[in-house]
């Protein structure tokens, strides 16, 4: 069950942010970077069983997967669909292009999507079509042009929702291959601008080392939940929310901060029950080892503990929720009042579930729109305002020691 620490101790735990990369991840990519397509092709067969002589599904096989699911579950789908693009397309009109005049010139902005993108779907122990939801709709509402889904061990609700979703391609592939294929487009599968999606510590770390070879959006895996609990709240709901993260991956980091010490065994008991329940290869048990509970003094000390956390997903149960809800600034995603649980966020009520871990929420939000769209400034000079910012630049430069730029500027001072 969850271990009990105080504050302090918890403090300290959230100072351990971003998890050393497995020594594994980088021997996989210095092999791939001599091997090229070929070894993406032996990881394959080796790590995922993969027994094809290509990793992209064809075209008529996509289209046709969504009509082989359950009308119910393909229902499901598509109100997913439905709400993750609503959310998107209001999130998309926040970033707007414009131009102001300043002082003889006139500046701007452009926003312009990505190329290309590649949307991660793990295909491991539990097939996520809901993370294919999440990358390839709003990468489609921000323009991107060619959206691609990547998920090892494809199973067939993923490849249905790839299809609902929209995805441009699709690919049989995952895995720290996978990722490294995207980016260096080997296999078969198109170098891409940017890649995302959640997955485990591999797949995280592959993402971490290609940046700079291509675009990411953050750490996303293992899972973190940290729940924030004040009286009124519901033992039994607490501990469902804590074995939902925990489910996902033996490295997930459950987490529960109540106001009153009374709060933490109901809450153990109703763990132990709840964990009986599920089957018996789950890694919740494990995961739940990497969590903890902790009995706050205050709000001030629940704000300060979430900020410095920096959880992937915080909810606030019980009688403070609404009052708490405005404090924080450092989550992936919020959750305030008990109905609003975190698997909703998971399965379609509008937000993303891709969302930054391993603290990365003190300076960077969830995937959204803007994930996909670059900010382009531009600037053109009006008449008479060269010489304004000639002297400018030219006293600069020379401050700096920079003689050719101080020369650039002063060209243009007359």
């Amino acid at each position: 069950m969850l271990k009990i620490l105080t504050f302090d101790e918890a403090m300290e735990r959230a100072g351990v942010v971003f998890p050393p990369i497995a020594p594994e991840v980088g021997a996989i990519l210095e092999d791939l970077r001599r091997t090229g397509s070929e070894g993406v092709f032996a990881y394959a067969r080796k790590l995922d069983g993969f027994q094809g002589e290509a990793f992209e599904v064809p075209a008529d096989r996509v289209r046709s997967a969504p009509g082989l699911l359950h009308p119910g579950l393909r229902a499901h789908l598509e109100e997913a669909v439905r709400r993750v693009g609503a959310f998107a397309r209001a999130q998309r009109v926040a970033f707007r292009d414009f131009e102001t005049k300043l002082d003889g010139m006139v500046l701007g902005q452009r926003v312009v999507p990505v190329r290309s993108a590649a949307c991660y779907a793990p295909g491991g122990r539990y097939p996520l079509p809901s993370s294919v939801i999440m990358g390839v709709v709003p990468a489609l509402v921000a323009g991107v042009e060619e959206v691609l889904v990547l998920s090892p061990r494809l199973h067939p609700v993923t490849l249905a929702a790839a299809a609902l979703a929209g995805a441009t391609r699709v690919f049989d592939l995952g895995g720290v291959h996978g990722v490294a294929a995207a980016a260096w487009g080997l296999a078969g599968v198109p170098r891409v601008d940017l890649v995302v999606g959640p997955g485990n510590r591999f797949v995280t770390g592959a993402k971490r080392m290609l940046y700079g070879d291509v675009g990411i959006d953050f750490p996303a895996g293992p899972s973190e939940l940290l729940v924030i609990a004040s009286r009124g709240a519901k033992p039994a709901w607490i501990a469902a929310d804590l074995l939902a993260q925990a489910e996902h991956d033996p490295d997930a980091r459950p987490m529960l901060a109540v106001f009153d010490a009374a709060q933490v065994e109901p809450v153990q008991q109703e763990l132990a029950l709840q964990l009986a329940e599920l089957p018996g290869d789950t890694p919740a048990a494990e995961s739940l080892r990497n969590g903890f509970a902790v009995v706050l003094a205050s709000d001030a000390e629940a704000v300060a503990l979430a900020d410095a956390l920096a959880p992937e997903h915080l909810e606030l149960q019980g009688v403070r929720a609404e009052a708490l809800e405005g404090r924080f600034r450092n989550y992936g995603s919020l959750f305030v009042g008990e109905d609003a649980a975190e698997v909703f966020g998971d399965y379609g009520s509008g937000t993303n579930h891709i969302l930054p871990t391993s603290g990365a929420a003190r300076f960077t939000g969830g995937v959204g729109v803007g994930t996909f769209l670059k900010i382009l400034t531009w600037q053109r000079t009006l008449p008479g305002g060269r010489g304004l910012l000639a002297s400018q630049a030219a006293a600069l430069a020379r401050a700096e020691g920079l003689a050719a730029h101080e020369a650039s500027a002063r060209i243009r001072a007359t």
